[in-house]
């Protein structure tokens, strides 16, 4: 790791056998890496750094693992810690208190975007948690996530040659539920019918069809997480490196058991069903008649308490916390529209899409008639701007009501954030985000 640069990984690995191009692949897609060679040095690296996520390489451990995860959680306390295993899947699918479980050699781009996924969800349970407190305080309980304890609901695509069928019949032998799709026009009718924990793709002699069909899973926001895993002949044309680039967050080929492939199926739809389950959860704050009764965002009241709580949750578990401001900006050509009221009627909407626009454990409020405040968890100040402008430049692309003959406008936001330095600066963050704001207006 380049000195000065934060590590965000920490590979736990006895030697760089399958860890050492792991590490140099995620250093170089930006999830810089540090490397422990025991199980002590990697409490001690924990409890000293705002590690995000832990990758143990399993053939480390000649001995038991099953409390591996557990005592590297407890080093970060109360930090969220998601623990990637890498090696061989338990036959027996025991609990070993992992996350998830991969397959070694580990691509370094699946590895990321499980990454990704991982460390989100972890951040979305310490929301929810300190979400409860806030919404608790005024009476209001929110429902614990959801383990649905139905079988995994597998979608299986492809023409059904014999080891597809083969790899269908073991999934079913793992509990899961088997859907079968042959055409990717069946696939996507059965995807918006009902919902579905994994998707299996069978690329056959045709693997660019089998990718486009990843490609729309990922340009679907509802469907954009669900974790697919490629099945695909070792002669294929398309590399494992390409498959993962492209939005597949596993591979396998007809030489890999399909006992194996199976049990990696399922370790994305246990991954995927939990954080579906904090979503959820999450989102009951959408319904407690505690928000914004025009926009759905929290009130006022309600953001500065929770924001409080945040504040005081990010100093205990180590992570950065950033605030947004976000005000209507005040143009020459909204001057009718102003006159007219259509402003004050599109800001229902535009707090609303400011709403969809955030993930879900962001908080966004509706501070004043035409300005929006965003809390951003474990997200430092350059992540806060680039989230803000994002919003900003997607709403800036919407063109509202004006009025019979007039012309549909446009709105513009000016935009502050600013990085809480601690919980007795929540009020100074926000000041320095709404003055940043100003002086973009003045400018």
């Amino acid at each position: 790791m380049t000195a000065g640069v934060q590590a965000r990984v920490l590979i736990v690995a006895r030697d760089d056998a399958e860890a050492g191009a792991l590490a140099e692949g995620l250093d170089r897609l930006g999830w810089r890496t540090i490397t422990a060679r025991t199980e002590a040095a990697a409490c001690i690296a924990l409890s000293d750094l705002q590690i995000q996520a832990a990758i143990v390489d399993l053939a480390s451990f000649d001995g038991d693992v099953d409390t591996v995860a557990g005592r590297l959680r407890e080093a970060c306390a109360p930090r969220r810690l998601p623990v990637l295993a890498m090696g061989a899947l338990d036959p027996f699918q025991k609990d070993r208190g992992f996350d998830l479980t991969l397959a070694a050699p580990l691509h370094p781009a699946q590895a990321a975007m499980r990454l990704e996924t991982l460390v989100r969800t972890a951040v979305a349970e310490e929301e929810y948690e300190v979400r409860t407190e806030t919404f608790s305080e005024r009476g209001h309980a929110l429902d614990a996530p959801d383990d649905d304890p139905a079988p995994y609901r597998i979608l299986a695509i492809g023409e059904p040659a014999p080891q597809f069928l083969a790899l269908s019949n073991a999934l079913q032998r793992n509990g899961a539920e088997v859907v079968g799709a042959f055409t990717a026009f069946t696939a996507f009718d059965y995807l918006h019918e009902r919902p579905f924990d994994a998707v299996v793709l069978w690329a056959d002699d045709n693997p660019h069809e089998a990718l486009s069909i990843a490609a729309g899973l990922r340009r679907n926001t509802r469907l954009y997480h669900t974790p697919a895993l490629l099945y695909m002949r070792a002669n294929s044309a398309v590399t494992a490196s390409e498959a993962y680039h492209r939005g597949i967050s596993d591979v396998a080929s007809p030489d890999t058991p399909e006992n194996e492939t199976a049990l990696r199926v399922v370790e994305l739809a246990r991954a995927y069903r939990r954080q579906k389950a904090i979503r959820g959860a999450l989102e009951q704050a959408r319904s407690s008649g505690l928000m914004d009764a025009a926009t759905g965002l929290f009130t006022r009241d309600l953001f500065a308490a929770h924001v409080m709580r945040l504040a005081k949750s990010a100093k205990a578990r180590n992570r950065p916390l950033s605030v947004c401001m976000l005000k209507v900006a005040e143009k020459p050509d909204l001057k009718a529209p102003r006159a007219g009221g259509w402003v004050a009627r599109a800001v229902p909407q535009i707090g609303s899409m400011i709403g969809r626009l955030v993930r879900v454990e962001d908080t966004a409020a509706r501070l004043a008639p035409e300005v929006f405040a965003l809390a951003l968890p474990a997200t430092p100040l350059h992540n806060a701007r680039a989230a803000g402008e994002r919003i900003a430049a997607v709403i800036g692309c919407t063109a509202f009501e004006a009025g019979q003959g007039a012309t549909p406008f446009v709105v513009e936001f000016d935009l502050g954030v600013a990085e809480v330095a601690s919980p007795d600066a929540v009020g100074h963050a926000l000041e320095q985000a709404a003055a940043m704001a100003h002086a973009l207006k003045a400018g």
